[in-house]
């Protein structure tokens, strides 16, 4: 694949906003479409181009990233039949969190209309977007890592192959939940320490010092200790979708998953708090509610 390449990003949510951002700075032309046009608009300002339909962005590209929310937006977004008349020739790449199942699915649906498809999703908040050192986990053939590293690595320092189409969406799905779980046992912990009158400092001490520890324990403290959960890397809402998929993917490998299926319910009510498009950091708020005075 040429150094610089025509992209259509299709889903400019945080990530996807994020990615184009990146691709467009070193120096890829882009094209962007969100099913919400206003949330594609401020793109403008870093000279990439927003259409109005995803058959217009397919169209201007030759390789089109997909940065939606799930397999059902990517049938409605990719696979309706205007732009599914366009995929011919066009390779597709698969960004977000699916399960393994629809990306297969989708792939065979996109071959079916004679493009060419491959999974990429990303580990990696939207510091690691802007700065291209996310972490790209490739469900491919060696032949399409091979054409696509060029381009994967404007987003990520050493993207990995991890297999067929399929094993980098488990990969990500095994990532997400530990996610959902290093969070909630955080703050169990410290609302703990907190309700106990142990000191946050020495508790903090401790952990960082112990095999325990998990850096983003550092990342979400401020958030915790201050109740404020604005500016999102990554919303409540995408979290809870992520566990159901995981859910839904391991108990169909005959895996037990009682310790996760706890944190659904959380998920659900921080979100039922109105808690949903905030960082998801905010199930705090369930798990270590304020105390009335």
């Amino acid at each position: 694949m040429r150094s610089s390449v025509n992209i259509a990003v299709l889903g400019t949510g945080l990530l996807g906003r994020a990615i184009a951002e990146r691709l467009q700075a070193v120096g890829h032309t882009v094209v962007a479409y969100n099913r919400t046009a206003t949330k594609a608009l401020p793109l403008q300002a870093h000279g990439i181009t927003v259409v109005g339909t995803p058959e217009l962005a397919v169209a201007r590209a030759d390789c089109v990233l997909l940065v939606l929310t799930d397999a059902t937006a990517i049938r409605a977004v990719l696979l309706s039949p205007a732009c599914s008349a366009m995929l011919r020739g066009k390779t597709i790449i698969q960004m977000g969190t699916i399960g393994s199942g629809d990306s297969r699915a989708i792939q065979h649906e996109v071959e079916g209309c004679g493009g060419t498809y491959c999974e990429a999703p990303v580990l990696g908040s939207l510091a690691e977007a802007k700065a291209g050192t996310l972490f790209v986990m490739v469900g491919a053939t060696e032949e399409q890592f091979g054409q696509l590293s060029p381009l994967l690595r404007s987003l990520g320092r050493e993207p990995r192959l991890i297999g067929p189409v399929g094993t980098g969406a488990a990969l990500k799905l095994a990532l997400n939940q530990l996610i959902a779980v290093e969070i909630s046992a955080f703050a169990l912990s410290l609302g703990l320490v907190q309700r106990s009158g142990v000191s946050v400092d020495t508790f903090m001490a401790v952990l960082r010092e112990s095999a325990l520890f998990a850096p983003t324990f550092d990342k979400k403290l401020p958030r915790l200790l201050k109740r404020d959960y604005r500016q999102p890397n990554f919303s409540t809402r995408h979290l809870l979708k992520d566990v159901e998929l995981f859910l839904q993917e391991a108990g169909g490998l005959g895996l037990t998953t009682g310790g996760l299926g706890g944190i659904r319910p959380i998920l659900e009510d921080t979100i039922a708090q109105g808690l949903g498009e905030v960082d998801y950091s905010a199930v705090y708020e369930r798990i270590n509610p304020r105390r009335k005075a």
